[in-house]
C-alpha cells in the first residue's frame, strides 16, 4: 500500500513585533541577559474559524537539537499579545520550566523562531506537555500558521 502525503493549505498569519523586525536582533530585555520576558507580538490574518492560538518558541541553531524555549496554547484569539502576556496554558520547555525562557546561546549568534498557530478548538493537555505532544494534539485543528525569527548573541564582559 502506498501512502500519499496530504498537502495542507493553512491560512497565513502575519506576525510582527513593536520591539524587533523579523530577522533582526532580539532586544536584551527579552533574553536571559535581561528581564527574560516574552516580547509583544501582533498577529494579523486570524481566520474566523479560530478558537484559540498556540505558540512554540524555539532555537533551531542549538548544538544538539532544536531547543524549545516556550510552549503555550489555549491563548484566547487576539491580534495583540502584550509583553509578558501569559494568557493560556504553558507546557514544559527544554529548560524543564513551564514559562518563557528567552534566548541564551552558549556561543555565537543563534536564530530564534516564534511559531504561531490558530486552532479551531481549545486543547485539553497536561502541564508537562512537550513540543511533540502539542504538535500531535493540534495538528488536525490548525487553521492558520505564521512565524517570525529573531537573532541573538550574548555579550560577554
Amino acid at each position: 500500500m502506498i501512502h500519499v502525503a496530504q498537502e495542507i493549505d493553512y491560512k497565513v498569519l502575519n506576525l510582527s513585533s513593536s520591539v524587533f523586525m523579523d530577522g533582526d536582533y532580539m532586544p536584551v530585555q527579552h533574553t536571559c541577559d535581561g528581564l527574560n520576558t516574552s516580547p509583544p507580538m501582533d498577529i494579523e490574518g486570524i481566520p474566523s474559524a479560530a478558537k484559540s492560538l498556540a505558540i512554540i518558541f524555539e532555537d533551531p541553531d542549538a548544538p544538539i537539537n532544536t531547543w524549545i524555549h516556550w510552549l503555550i496554547w489555549n491563548i484566547p484569539v487576539t491580534h495583540h499579545l502584550k509583553e509578558r502576556d501569559v494568557v493560556g496554558r504553558q507546557g514544559l520547555n527544554d529548560f524543564g520550566k513551564h514559562y518563557y525562557c528567552g534566548p541564551c546561546p552558549l556561543n555565537g549568534t543563534h536564530r530564534y523562531v516564534f511559531k504561531v498557530y490558530a486552532l479551531d478548538t481549545q486543547l485539553i493537555l497536561p502541564i508537562n506537555t512537550k513540543k511533540s505532544d502539542l504538535l500531535k494534539a493540534m495538528s488536525p485543528h490548525i487553521v492558520a500558521y505564521g512565524e517570525m525569527a529573531a537573532l541573538y548573541k550574548r555579550i560577554t564582559p
